[in-house]
């Protein structure tokens, strides 16, 4: 009966909590993020939206958890650059001290983890007035709306 116990306890240390703990903060050293379909707490929005997101709520940050070469190719107009490998609770709070604030991230679209780490940075950070627009740049391109570049 000891050594049933035992088992159990390692089982539970080793695979079970590590488990509990990556889906509220994604290592990317493990290589490839899981896109979920949503994420707890968070609106997930569509490019029609995003817009009419943006147009009633003119307090929203949005922003673009894309590297810079992705960035170069486009982004959404007045979104801010933070990529989601310099996300952490220091560059949030540089960019919105207001954590009640909304803030809605994007990347590049449905197939794109970076988004869902940094919202979930966010969420460990103590932001609470999240939104997600999964479809992402991708989405917003390929519906004909407008974007800008850096050129």
């Amino acid at each position: 009966m000891h050594l049933y116990k035992i088992c159990t306890l390692f089982f539970f240390c080793f695979f079970i909590i590590p488990g509990a703990y990556a889906a509220e903060a994604p290592d990317l050293t493990r290589g490839k993020v899981i896109v979920p379909d949503h994420i707890h707490g968070v609106k997930t929005m569509t490019a029609e939206q995003v817009i009419e997101y943006a147009v009633s709520t003119p307090e929203l940050t949005i922003i673009d958890a894309r590297i810079r070469k992705d960035r170069d190719n486009g982004f959404i107009e007045d979104s801010i650059s933070l990529p989601d490998i310099n996300t952490n609770c220091d560059t949030l709070q540089e960019v919105v001290e207001d954590k009640d604030k909304p803030l809605l991230f994007y990347c590049n679209g449905v197939k794109c983890g970076r988004s869902v780490v940094s919202i979930k940075v966010a969420k460990s950070c103590g932001y609470t007035n999240l939104s997600w627009f999964k479809g992402g740049f991708e989405e917003w391109k390929n519906k004909g709306f407008q974007y800008v570049t850096d050129e």
